[in-house]
């Protein structure tokens, strides 16, 4: 339900205070394209907690960050003659209605965008920035091969994928032998190269998999990590409160509390 007490303004409200701070404001008067990267980094990540938390008021005042910094780089595009606010306006809608044909126009079926894109596209990477994730990267690499063809019809052989390379990681593993340390710290031995190669093989195959059944990598692994953290953190209670130091408790007892807890999660 939206906060009614929250103030009501207009695109065009943000957009007038934001040419007034650059106007009126040393600090913002003296921000460039490069300074404010940081800052866009960080509140695309706010923005990113909110919505994973589904927290709503939260998600209103972090959209209201990120917008901030596309005005802030629009106006001062706009200072320096090079594009303006309309011009970000006027290139969303255009894109809007190019990835749109069956709606705004000729066209009757709706196409894939990566097909589209795929026309006009050098290369398989061409486009995608430098610093995406190794995990997000995967799977846009991988969609952009299914935009030419170059893709499994269902899961069956994403699955008989990641089962081809997990048994190409135990075979490496079988040869080679570990090749970390008791710390595991990766040891200087080239053979931890070819280990390497196998894991990364078998990461890119199970990424392709979760494509497939219609989940992306990330959000899969981000919903483990909060799993796991919830489990562990609960391990920790446990293991504190029948005087057991979790760092020299051991694994088969920290075990016997992991089970618990995943037992009593199950039957609530």
């Amino acid at each position: 339900m939206q906060d009614d007490r929250r103030p009501r303004a207009s695109l065009d409200d943000a957009l007038a205070i934001m040419r007034d701070l650059r106007a009126r404001d040393a600090w913002d008067r003296a921000q460039t394209h490069a300074s404010l990267r940081p800052y866009l980094n960080e509140e695309m990540h706010e923005l990113d907690d909110a919505l994973r938390d589904g927290d709503d008021a939260a998600m209103c005042g972090e959209l209201g960050d990120v917008l901030l910094q596309v005005l802030f780089h629009a106006v001062i595009a706009e200072e320096r003659g090079a594009f303006g606010p309309e011009q970000v306006a006027g290139s969303l809608v255009h894109k809007m209605r190019t990835r749109h044909p069956w709606l705004y126009g000729t066209e009757t079926e709706r196409t894939p965008w990566e097909q589209m894109k795929a026309k006009h596209r050098r290369s398989l990477a061409g486009g995608l920035p430098s610093g995406l994730p190794a995990l997000h990267r995967a799977h846009r690499l991988q969609e952009r091969a299914a935009g030419v063809g170059f893709d499994w019809p269902d899961v069956e052989g994403p699955l008989q994928k990641v089962a081809e390379e997990l048994d190409e990681v135990k075979a490496q593993i079988a040869q080679d032998g570990a090749t970390f340390d008791t710390h595991g710290v990766p040891s200087a031995d080239p053979r931890h190269a070819a280990l390497e190669e196998e894991l990364g093989d078998l990461l890119f195959a199970v990424v392709n998999l979760c494509r497939k059944a219609g989940t992306h990598p990330a959000l899969a692994l981000d919903r483990a990590n909060t799993k796991f953290q919830r489990r562990f953190e609960a391990v920790e209670t446990i293991a504190t409160a029948r005087g057991l130091d979790v760092r020299t408790a051991g694994l088969e007892a920290l075990d016997v509390i992991w089970d618990e807890v995943k037992a009593a999660e199950r039957s609530r």
